[in-house]
């Protein structure tokens, strides 16, 4: 299977007790192949403005959103594939735009803004760039994925993440994926992915796990729990004084 670069599709997001996602795996078992990354542990280097203003709108849940990220699959070295992308979603719809990079060339884009090449995606990609002023690096965020395709539709995927973690500094995925959790290790997220309308079966035994969708941002949760601790640090600060 090849790298995808242009993607199209609707996510939807659930929080799962792992009890729950080891039954529903034992009953799509059957419909479900392994993604060919299988247990994979995904780095990710969000991009923003100082004032964050990019994750700022999007917790605010509008029509339309967008995330531009450094991804790897593993902690990454000079001759690495990473991937850039730049995600969008307008009404539920998800349309994402990714560049794979070697990481020295992405790392040199990043910090001297040398264009890897002209192609239209990292034409894009550098436009939003300069849209918002020059968005830096702002957070990592890495978790541990468990991935699954439909063995009659290879578009519908189903991903299992945990262990989500975050920091705000060493922000460079060549430093690793440590990072502070952020989601109780009796959790995962599970995210459907798909084309189209998701198949009868899949609807049927999440029906009947009484499995329904739900709301998680990594980035999102990150930023909230360091906005919070900024407040409590100055509320403090202003107490004591």
């Amino acid at each position: 299977m090849g790298i995808q670069t242009v993607f199209e599709r609707t996510e939807k997001k659930y929080i799962l007790t792992i009890s729950q996602r080891n039954k529903l795996i034992s009953a799509i078992r059957d419909y479900i192949k392994d993604d060919e990354y299988g247990e994979s542990t995904i780095c990710s280097l969000y991009f923003d403005t100082d004032n964050f203003q990019l994750i700022r709108n999007s917790v605010e849940k509008p029509a339309y959103k967008e995330k531009l990220r450094l991804r790897s699959y593993s902690t990454p070295k000079g001759d690495s594939n990473v991937f850039l992308e730049l995600k969008k979603k307008y009404n539920g719809v998800v349309y994402k735009r990714r560049r794979t990079l070697k990481y020295t060339n992405a790392m040199d884009y990043i910090n001297n803004g040398v264009l890897p090449d002209d192609s239209q995606i990292m034409k894009e990609i550098d436009w939003t760039m300069h849209y918002y002023q020059n968005l830096k690096p702002k957070m990592f965020i890495a978790y541990d994925r468990t991935a699954y395709y439909s063995k009659t539709d290879h578009e519908l995927r189903i991903t299992f993440d945990r262990n989500v973690r975050f920091r705000n500094t060493d922000l460079d995925l060549a430093f690793g994926s440590y990072g502070e959790t952020i989601l109780d290790k009796k959790y995962c997220i599970m995210e459907i992915k798909a084309l189209q309308a998701m198949p009868l079966w899949l609807t049927e035994i999440l029906n009947k796990l009484q499995i329904f969708p739900g709301s998680f941002s990594k980035y999102g949760t990150a930023y909230q729990l360091t906005e919070e601790r900024k407040n409590t640090l100055y509320n403090g600060g202003k107490n004591c004084a």
